[in-house]
């Protein structure tokens, strides 16, 4: 079986991630004269309700319309106008920055399209319509950070490329952070086969040493995290209708019970009455 493909930030935890808002979000509204020349000291990013808008950034050329979201970079000069004809230039903006266990900057980190079409674009209309109308000049509010942190991550999903080779940072603490994102996402995406003493095996920090930054990080060690994200995928696949012993089979278990009695130790109820309450049925 080939290995799973997931958008990476799917399978880190939650506390790996940072969101902070610089300010509230900024409700576009723009007429035919509009025009803005700027520089912002964090990422910022930009969705079209309707009209267009046309920019330059860093030298690009990049139009936006309605459905599209796009993103400039901290310290990046744009100018931006508007993109033709009668209709306002609608949409949000939203000054940002998402840093890694509080520390590296992950949109640095990563390889991003400037502009996408936000899929699944019915449904996100009308949230990032609220996010706009409900916003407040004066502050941020919990209900918009998690608002916004959705439609982040709608974007970071379609925009994603890759990862950067390292991350822009000299800090060592920023590298170590990174470094273990990278292994974490490797680790989930991929839970069949000896995967987890590959990934360690390439890091460049001393075994040991690796071992306590991810744990005093992810809150588990490396091995113990594979073993969690093995066993989501056993969820995934008894849900699917597979059977214990084909699933103790994929995962590369050569005594199902042993594979039994993993799963309970991580769900709390055996694989076999698992499948057949998600299922409805006995199991073979």
């Amino acid at each position: 079986m080939d290995k799973i493909v997931d958008f990476p930030l799917d399978t880190i935890p939650t506390q790996s991630l940072n969101l902070r808002l610089a300010r509230s979000p900024i409700p576009m509204r723009h007429t035919p004269r509009w025009k803005i020349d700027k520089i912002n000291p964090v990422h910022d990013l930009v969705v079209c309700l309707s009209g267009r808008g046309a920019y330059q950034i860093g030298g690009e050329e990049v139009e936006v319309s309605e459905g599209d979201a796009m993103l400039i970079p901290a310290y990046t000069r744009f100018l931006g106008r508007h993109g033709g004809g009668d209709e306002n230039y609608t949409g949000v903006a939203q000054h940002f920055s998402l840093e890694l266990f509080s520390r590296g900057d992950m949109i640095q980190s990563m390889s991003l399209r400037r502009r996408v079409r936000l899929s699944d674009w019915d449904s996100f209309k009308s949230l990032i319509t609220l996010y706009r109308d409900k916003s407040s000049a004066m502050t941020t509010t919990l209900q918009q950070h998690h608002q916004f942190m959705v439609i982040l991550l709608a974007f970071l999903r379609d925009a994603f490329v890759d990862w950067r080779n390292a991350p822009d940072s000299d800090d060592p603490q920023d590298q170590l952070s990174m470094q273990i994102m990278l292994v974490a996402s490797r680790l989930s995406t991929d839970p069949l086969g000896n995967v987890a003493e590959e990934v360690l095996a390439n890091v460049p920090y001393n075994a040991d040493y690796f071992r306590r930054a991810f744990r005093d990080r992810i809150g588990m060690t490396p091995q113990k995290y594979r073993e969690s994200k093995r066993m989501e995928f056993a969820l995934h696949r008894l849900q699917m209708g597979a059977t214990v012993k084909s699933v103790s089979a994929e995962l590369g278990f050569r005594d199902p019970y042993f594979f039994s009695r993993q799963f309970k130790r991580h769900v709390g109820a055996s694989p076999s009455r698992y499948r057949a309450k998600r299922n409805g049925g006995d199991d073979a």
